[in-house]
């Protein structure tokens, strides 16, 4: 098999266009005629308004009139369009056109950088809004030429680095035209991202909650600024403050980023115009409910090379149905009303644009929105509506085609910007392209064209057999060049009767001449309907349904809260009534309605705990699970932060803890700094979106943070103050006294600079806000509980508190809980002193004690571990049950809602299939506000239905392969488990 080659030869006519008030030195000075009309076109003057058989009339740039019936003034150029379209060139958005993205600074020092490299601008180095790309801008000739062949004409570009990035400049695609006339807006948006800038290796922010609270604050900080209550310029908060009432487009880089994006926003009045990242299908609910609108890529995925068994397994069943759903994205969007431009952001190539374009709109999406994505969308987001459309008065920027623009037949032969033609596809060039059947030498062959204008290429076929050739067609010519056994043979010729026939002479390997000629075969074929058509293609598409979340035991329906009576069942009340046995329990309209023996309810669904225990669900109170990141470990103190911004309820942790009777966790900021971030309560409802997993009216929590962590001991290149123990305890004091004095200017009725951190830290002083503190040493936790006293507060938890045996008479002095683990100890050198007795001692002395996780694997074994300290310490059974419900509920401020079975309390309950501390205890049942969140049964339907689910995708990828699709190799991903020290932050 050999390729076929083609050459391709053509002129074009360039104009230059010159500032019309620059002098010349010529000495005649001439105007160009400028005046066009194209004629007997159909014409887009926008998605949905179509002229047939119209006329464009454009001039100096500018269209000056579209209709069916245009007066054409003496002296315009004339254009025949017959069979022909024009539609308005395309706008992208969101672009980096024309700037080159700065190289990541290097640096040999290990030392990280904490302060800001720059002077006169914002102190964090992540900030420029003064970006302003008209300095850096180059017209990239290249990159025009092929977005312009993809039918655009103007793109909205910007810088892309930074979590602030200044403003945009809007550019026409016109090569032959100056920035001058390019430029069509110096000041077209202002851009936005969690994305850190490359310039700088300031440390903060190091998380995602870090970017989002950082936002919180410059926003606060340029009202400040504003109000001129600033001593100091500041370059960075002017520019924002000149930007604020420009077009602010936020990138984001998951779903679950946008709809936080759109959580800031809202906070400061700002709708954002929100850059997606295609997985939008997977929250649809979410995202219409930001109001807002969208940009969205199509860097559509391809399949996965499955050929290999072993590799095949490392594939995650979302990252599957990702390549199957993420076509649908356009069509979901579109019929949930969310307004939204197509861009080509994140394509490896824009020549496969068109291709996933069509892709979408084979699963479903309009044409005419599609159209409408492409260029009044977009034109009307910018704000500007001399583009995007034919309308009198706009630009003359318009594509011509040979027809549907988004059939994957049509040809784009002209992109016309500011009234400049770029030619794209020779439209003078006849379209031979079709199968015939060529004969020579009394040899009939196949001869099959294919492609657009002047890459016409041909291939020869004899018994179903290419033929080595070579094919080229120029000015009308063709010329074929065959080697067969018996010699070259070469033929030149010419197409005849609209291209059904071609003919000439062919020459053989002696000289000798001969004719030559090839039909057209044309099948007859019975029109179509364009609808029945659609569905036909559609029926190729085996388009696989979303489930909530989107991956491996997600929910395909979600749970509703249902009346419940679970009849005759062992009760653990964790309440003064102690272990009921052979008991009725009624949940009704999400709450606990009845607890006694012989309950009847009418319409209540009715289950059997004949031999089986009923117990609250679990609380664990330290956990790491449901979260994107964990540390903001980038300064010593992080309060400004909180993980109820960064909640991830796609998180499989959750449903693996519910699994094992875990209802509720406090998921914990991480320990990288003495005074860490704010926590979130949640309630593990599989398949809920964040917002929905918090708790309502949430008590208020942050995390503290002693030894090695905090101190920086197992860093090679920590220099941040503290260093030392010592140095952590001045850190409190000098956070608490800069506190007392913030909050004594708050109060004085004075101007004061709103600063999160130290709001936080007044919520604390007021008693407002509880802190959980990690520890193990007894000389650092006797030290807080002192700080703390002496800033008129109390510790609410010390947790891990491995130490807390030696300490218990002064911790219930203190008032504080201990949330500890059963048995760790020895995993570095300040755990060494850890007992398994730990616990039981604290109980003992009276310290409410709550057994804890800090392990997504120990957060679902919670009823196991609290067994242990039955084991270690001679802890009745249901106090040591107590501790992973009732105990923890009570340290986290939410005893009246959860922890225990009681009349009122939210239906939050586990069945279990034997003593819930056994090793032989399986979950039945997890109940969540009187939804069914876990159900043995289900779960092993739906490990059937995953197994089914992922060989059918499979197959569906090895087609894929087989037809000669483009396949990625699978990569082992790596596994993540957030513990306090983890100090990283997880891709969602």
């Amino acid at each position: 098999m050999k390729k076929l080659f083609f050459l391709l030869f053509f002129l074009s006519l360039t104009t230059s266009k010159a500032q019309d008030y620059f002098p010349t030195d010529k000495g005649v000075k001439t105007t160009e005629n400028t005046t066009f009309a194209f004629t007997n076109a159909t014409i887009y003057v926008t998605p949905n308004e179509v002229i047939k058989n119209g006329t464009l009339l454009i001039k100096e740039g500018k269209v000056v009139n579209v209709g069916k019936s245009v007066k054409i003034p003496k002296g315009t150029k004339i254009k025949d369009l017959k069979g022909k379209t024009i539609y308005p060139s395309f706008i992208d958005i969101y672009s980096d056109f024309g700037l080159t993205k700065p190289k990541r600074i290097r640096s040999n020092s290990r030392t990280t950088q904490y302060a800001s490299n720059r002077e006169g601008y914002y102190w964090n180095d992540h900030i420029r809004p003064e970006t302003n790309p008209i300095e850096n801008f180059k017209f990239d000739s290249k990159k025009a030429k092929s977005l312009i062949n993809a039918g655009f004409g103007v793109v909205n570009t910007h810088l892309n680095d930074g979590i602030m990035r200044g403003n945009g400049l809007l550019i026409a695609l016109n090569p032959n035209a100056s920035n001058a006339y390019r430029i069509l807006d110096t000041k077209s948006a202002q851009y936005l991202s969690f994305s850190k800038s490359v310039k700088s290796r300031q440390a903060y922010p190091s998380s995602r909650m870090g970017a989002m609270a950082l936002l919180r604050q410059v926003y606060n900080d340029a009202d400040w600024y504003a109000k001129g209550n600033m001593k100091n310029k500041d370059l960075s908060l002017e520019a924002l403050n000149g930007n604020k009432n420009l077009l602010q487009i936020f990138e984001t880089g998951n779903v679950l980023d946008a709809i936080r994006a759109d959580k800031v926003g809202d906070e400061y009045g700002i709708q954002y115009t929100i850059v997606g990242s295609g997985e939008e299908f997977e929250r649809i609910n979410d995202i219409k409910s930001t109001n807002a609108n969208f940009i969205i890529p199509i860097n559509f995925s391809n399949a996965y090379d499955v050929s290999d068994p072993l590799l095949a397994q490392h594939i995650s069943l979302r990252d599957m149905r990702k390549w199957n759903q993420e076509p649908s994205n356009l069509n979901v969007l579109s019929n949930n009303g969310i307004n939204f431009a197509i861009t080509t952001h994140k394509l490896k190539s824009v020549k496969s644009f068109h291709k996933n374009l069509q892709k979408a709109i084979k699963y479903g999406f309009s044409k005419e929105k599609a159209l409408a994505a492409l260029t009044t969308i977009p034109a009307n987001i910018l704000g500007n509506n001399a583009i995007g459309n034919l309308k009198t008065g706009s630009l003359a920027n318009f594509i011509i085609t040979s027809g549907d623009v988004f059939d994957a037949k049509t040809t784009i032969h002209e992109n016309w910007i500011q009234g400049d033609k770029n030619v794209v596809n020779d439209m003078n060039i006849r379209d031979i392209t079709g199968t015939y059947m060529l004969y020579v030498n009394k040899k009939n062959y196949d001869l099959t064209i294919s492609g657009k204008g002047a890459k016409q290429a041909g291939v020869i076929k004899i018994d179903d057999k290419k033929v080595k050739a070579k094919f080229s067609f120029k000015n009308d010519w063709i010329s074929i060049t065959l080697n067969e056994d018996s010699g070259y043979t070469r033929m030149l010729g010419k197409t005849i009767n609209a291209a059904n026939v071609m003919q000439g002479d062919a020459f053989d390997t002696e000289g000798n001449k001969t004719s030559w000629s090839a039909s057209k075969q044309v099948k007859k074929e019975k029109k179509k309907d364009k609808s029945k058509k659609k569905k036909e293609d559609q029926k190729d598409i085996t388009l696989l349904p979303v489930s909530y979340p989107n991956i491996g035991f997600g929910n395909f329906i979600q749970p509703k809260t249902e009346t419940i009576l679970i009849k005759n069942v062992t009760v653990w009340t964790s309440e003064d009534a102690g272990i009921l046995e052979n008991t009725d329990v009624l949940l009704k309209d999400g709450k606990i309605e009845k607890i006694g023996k012989n309950l009847k309810s009418r319409r209540a669904i009715v289950i059997d705990g004949t031999g089986k225990h009923l117990t609250a669900g679990i609380v664990d109170e330290h956990s790491h699970i449901a979260a994107s990141a964990i540390n903001e470990g980038a300064q010593n103190s992080s309060a400004e932060v909180t993980i109820e911004d960064v909640v991830d309820p796609n998180d499989i942790n959750i449903y693996r803890n519910i699994s094992g009777g875990t209802t509720s966790a406090q998921i914990l900021h991480g320990s990288a700094n003495p005074i860490g971030g704010r926590s979130a309560i949640i309630k593990l409802k599989w398949g809920e979106n964040a917002e929905e997993m918090i708790y309502s009216n949430s008590p208020k929590f942050i995390k503290f943070a002693l030894g090695e962590n905090v101190k920086q001991s197992r860093y090679t290149n920590g220099v941040r103050f503290p260093q030392t123990r010592m140095g952590v305890e001045q850190m409190f004091t000098d956070y608490f006294t800069r506190a007392q004095e913030y909050e004594a200017l708050k109060k004085s009725g004075k101007p004061y600079r709103k600063d999160a951190e130290m709001e936080t830290l007044v919520e604390i002083m007021n008693k407002e806000r509880f802190i959980s503190c990690h520890s193990y040493v007894q000389s650092e936790i006797n030290m807080l509980m002192k700080v703390a006293e002496k800033f008129g507060f109390n510790i609410n938890t010390f947790t891990h508190i491995l130490e807390g045996y030696k300490v218990a008479d002064k911790m219930v002095e203190h008032g504080v809980g201990g949330s500890t683990f059963s048995d760790w100890w020895a995993y570095k050198y300040e755990v060494n002193d850890a007992i398994p007795f730990n616990a039981a001692i604290m109980h003992n002395a009276g310290v409410t004690v709550a057994i804890n996780s800090d392990d997504r694997e120990m957060s679902r074994r919670l009823n196991q571990e609290a067994a242990k300290t039955v084991k270690y310490g001679g802890v009745s059974e249901l106090e040591a049950w107590k501790m992973v419900t009732i105990n923890p509920a009570k340290l986290l401020h939410i005893d009246d809602r959860v922890g225990s079975i009681k009349v009122g309390k939210d239906a939050d309950v586990v069945l279990w299939t034997n003593h819930p501390m056994s090793i032989y205890a399986k979950v039945e049942k997890t109940i969540i506000e009187g939804k069914i969140f876990f159900d043995r049964d289900e779960d092993l339907k739906k490990r059937i239905a995953i197994k089914q689910e992922k060989s059918k995708l499979i197959n569906m990828m090895l087609k894929e392969k087989m037809g000669g699709g483009k396949t990625q190799t699978p990569m082992k991903r790596k596994d993540r488990n957030f513990h306090c020290d983890t100090n990283e932050e997880l891709k969602n």
